[in-house]
């Protein structure tokens, strides 16, 4: 991690430099949602200064934190039109664009975050990224957003029976409330920002969601129970337009794809090191935590979810196969 770090800075230091001195430089505009800190934005600012050392100053980045260039579907959008150059994605919100990516928001769909990995930088990401790269989309790594699991504050959940009669909030997604139907649960889509006082009120029994998420939220603090059911596992993208793409030399995507996949494996680290972090504050203040022995009733539960999806999205019937019968 302290070497990671160190060859952060020592990039961005030669980044500045080339940057100052290149008057014919071209500076790429990138979209991030997060705040600078974050693990994603560290990495993206790793890219960055990887670019610009091994090109040279011929790329350069500016990248622009907290969501100042729009939302999330706009800047999918400006992304598939050049207006903007690079960002960093969920494939959650991707769907309406690329369909492929739809696939990877099914519950349950990869088996870990190891399998998740293997798979996504293997066919299965070569195949989604085929499908981005159809829509003006161009994969350059595969970032870690962490696997979603329940908490409540009435007890732990190792079975889908666990969840019978819970009022549990999910997001505004028909696949989610799906998924907690199918187990006889009470699904309640809601903002993310009223969930500590539903809980807190008894308006719902829980909710989920990644580590980091449930320790900074304080959500802990009122629902005590977290059981790492890693429901959904879906990963991010480190993306360039197409657009911006086809306008770089054979030499400069080179770099670029390369500088991706590195900046993915930094902020897998780093991702990995905050997840920790929060689950040692949450036990700390008294969160009840169980891991779950054996998914398969959970996946199991999960087969009218699947049906569903794959009568509506028959073309994508492979690749969901591909995923659910990886080794």
């Amino acid at each position: 991690m302290t070497k990671n770090f160190a060859f952060r800075g020592a990039l961005l230091g030669s980044c500045l430099a080339v940057a100052a001195t290149s008057v014919t430089a071209k500076e790429l505009r990138g979209w991030n949602i997060h705040v600078e800190d974050y693990p994603v934005s560290i990495a993206m600012e790793s890219f960055a200064a990887e670019i610009a050392e091994r090109t040279d100053g011929e790329l350069t980045a500016k990248i622009f934190h907290n969501g100042v260039l729009g939302s999330q579907p706009d800047a999918i959008e400006q992304i598939r039109l050049g207006v903007i150059d690079f960002g960093e994605f969920s494939l959650g919100p991707m769907g309406t664009s690329v369909p492929e990516t739809n696939v990877v928001s099914l519950p349950f769909i990869f088996s870990s975050i190891p399998k998740m990995y293997e798979l996504m930088d293997g066919e299965v990401g070569e195949a989604i990224g085929a499908g981005m790269m159809a829509r003006g989309i161009v994969p350059l790594g595969w970032y870690d957003a962490g696997a979603r699991s329940f908490y409540n504050s009435v007890r732990p959940i190792n079975t889908p029976a666990d969840v019978e009669g819970l009022k549990i909030r999910v997001m505004s997604n028909d696949l989610f409330v799906s998924m907690v139907e199918s187990m006889d649960g009470n699904a309640t889509p809601m903002a993310f920002a009223e969930v500590y006082q539903s809980i807190q009120t008894g308006v719902v029994d829980g909710a989920e969601n990644n580590p980091p998420s449930y320790e900074s939220t304080s959500h802990f603090e009122v629902a005590n129970f977290y059981s790492l059911t890693e429901h959904l596992i879906i990963p991010e993208c480190l993306c360039m337009s197409k657009v911006t793409w086809d306008k770089l030399t054979p030499e400069q995507q080179t770099i670029v794809k390369e500088a991706g996949r590195s900046s993915a494996t930094l902020q897998r680290e780093l991702w990995q090191a905050r997840e920790a972090a929060s689950m040692e504050i949450v036990q700390a203040g008294g969160t009840v935590v169980n891991t779950i022995a054996d998914k398969g009733p959970f996946q199991k539960a999960m087969a009218p979810v699947y049906e569903k999806f794959l009568a509506e999205n028959p073309d994508l019937a492979d690749l969901v196969n591909l995923i659910r019968n990886a080794d």
